[in-house]
């Protein structure tokens, strides 16, 4: 089954993100285009609509992205949001300039038009605007369709040609109706039909995955994470024995990983699992090295070394399978070309098709992280694995600030099976992001028996977020950070001092390395 799609152009917009989930709430299938998007492209898309994001953007810079003014001409509805509805006014005769007043945050919208976008919604909501231009003139063929005290066209519409725009973001929360203007754009002028759900998307991936694969073999490095566990089950339920995964112990992991890793895939889930006690290896590599992106290097380095290996053993292997996701597709280009800033380097098995000259399968690189839980969910995972808090590929060594031994990392391991069994035994574990403890390179005064001691600190890291790309610290109860202190400080020979990390991100990383 062909799900109906609505395309996203992007122009820039921080919300980008938003607007393709925002329609996905809706069971319509929607996805992220560059700017540069050509109309054959779109064509041959067939999208039931189409979305121009916002963006930083002013219509009269140069070199800002426009679409082909033919987009206009393909009878397709458009919405533009914020920029996008000034590149429509600016593209098709009208005419946008500064405000005299820009608009940030709160304003209340006037609706005086209540036929399609505005179906069966109040005359008067709050909506949220964030732009510093305006539309001065309308183009020929359009009418005004609300507005706001500071924005006399804070809405257009040409109906003939299906074409609206809205100056504020209907995809943020803090929009009132801002999903039902939403809602009624994709149903009642698109005339989309909300049949994308995850069982209509294992299916379809199945048939994908044996059309392109079937009766070849397939290799996927597990990691143990949400996004490759869900890509295993699913891959494995279209090919069965001819998918592999190769779970790669780096030495780095948590408490009792690896056993639970063995059990959970060979036993339960019945997936061929090739198991590579490798610590020894990587812990070697690692020795003196203190810097976190060597770290991050030489650990990506490591593992390709020995899944190459391990893959060569099984003979004629054609395919790579990643748990890609779609954040990691979009987040790679920027609405104008280029790259984005290094925050600090991702570590996946992202540079094996190349070294190995293997295909990719990425069956969940159109779906978003709560998507991917879902799918899992659907394909009967448990929660303990589904609502996993990440992990990072790099493990432990990210989170021992300072060179990594044996003794650190068996300190770290106790340490952090207390956090996680605390914030469990508390019901915190599912309302968090992540929720970890990091080893400082610093050694703290303290008092123990009536005797001085001079041992490691601990910082505790308890973060809420939607999606990992932003996220507030965690307001943990006093008594449960006291709790987790008193344990560590009592349990773990070698620490005497426990901090909580108060930070957000941004301007911090969730993960200190």
């Amino acid at each position: 089954m062909n799900n109906d799609t609505i395309l996203i152009i992007d122009y820039g917009s921080q919300y980008n993100q938003l607007i393709a989930r925002r329609i996905r709430e809706l069971n319509v299938f929607s996805c992220i285009v560059p700017p540069d998007i050509s109309v054959n492209k779109i064509l041959e898309t067939k999208p039931k609509g189409i979305i121009f994001s916002g963006g930083p953007a002013s219509v009269y810079q140069k070199s800002v992205p426009k679409p082909d003014p033919a987009i206009y001409n393909l009878r397709i509805p458009i919405l533009g949001i914020c920029y996008g509805m000034q590149l429509i006014a600016h593209q098709v005769g009208g005419r946008v300039k500064r405000a005299k007043r820009r608009e940030y945050g709160r304003a209340e919208l006037c609706v005086q038009d209540f036929e399609d976008l505005f179906a069966g919604l109040p005359d008067k909501f709050v909506s949220w605007m964030s732009h510093g231009d305006s539309i001065s003139r309308i183009p020929e063929g359009f009418k005004v369709l609300a507005h706001t005290n500071d924005t006399p066209v804070a809405v257009f519409a040409n109906r003939a040609k299906k074409i609206f725009g809205v100056q504020f973001h209907p995809e943020v929360a803090h929009t009132q109706h801002g999903l039902e203007i939403l809602k009624n754009f994709v149903y009642n002028i698109c005339h989309a039909t909300p049949n994308w759900t995850m069982k209509s998307f294992i299916e379809k991936k199945i048939e994908d995955i044996k059309t392109v694969a079937d009766q070849k073999k397939v290799v996927l490095g597990l990691s143990g994470g949400v996004d490759s566990s869900v890509a295993a089950v699913l891959i494995n339920r279209a090919i069965g024995k001819n998918l592999t995964c190769i779970f790669v112990d780096n030495g780095l992991l948590r408490k009792d990983e690896g056993r639970r890793i063995k059990v959970l895939f060979k036993e339960n889930f019945k997936i061929n699992l090739k198991y590579v006690d490798a610590a020894e290896r990587f812990i070697k590599a690692l020795r003196g090295v203190t810097d976190p992106e060597q770290k991050r290097k030489i650990i990506g380095r490591e593992f390709i070394k020995v899944f190459e290996g391990e893959a060569k053993k099984l003979g004629k292997v054609e395919f790579l399978a990643q748990g890609t996701l779609y954040p990691d597709v979009i987040e790679s280009k920027s609405a104008f070309g280029g790259p984005s800033a290094t925050i600090k380097t991702h570590h996946n098995v992202g540079g094996l098709p190349q070294k190995m000259k293997l295909k990719l399968i990425e069956p969940l690189r159109e779906l978003f992280k709560d998507e991917v839980r879902k799918l899992g969910k659907e394909l009967g995972m448990s929660d303990n694995i589904i609502w996993r808090q990440p992990f990072p590929g790099p493990g432990l060594a990210v989170r021992i600030l300072g060179e990594i031994t044996p003794d650190r990392l068996n300190l770290l391991r106790d340490i952090d099976a207390i956090v996680i069994e605390e914030i469990k035994k508390a019901d915190y574990y599912y309302k968090l992001w992540q929720s970890f403890s990091v080893l400082l390179p610093v050694k703290a005064v303290g008092v123990m028996g009536d005797e001085r001691t001079y041992e490691n600190v601990v910082a505790i890291r308890a973060v809420v977020s939607q999606d990992g790309m932003t996220a507030d610290w965690a307001k943990l109860p006093y008594d449960l950070l006291g709790t987790i202190s008193n344990r560590v400080i009592n349990e773990v020979r070698g620490v005497n001092r426990v901090v909580y990390d108060i930070s957000s991100k941004p301007p911090s990383t969730i993960e200190w390395e």
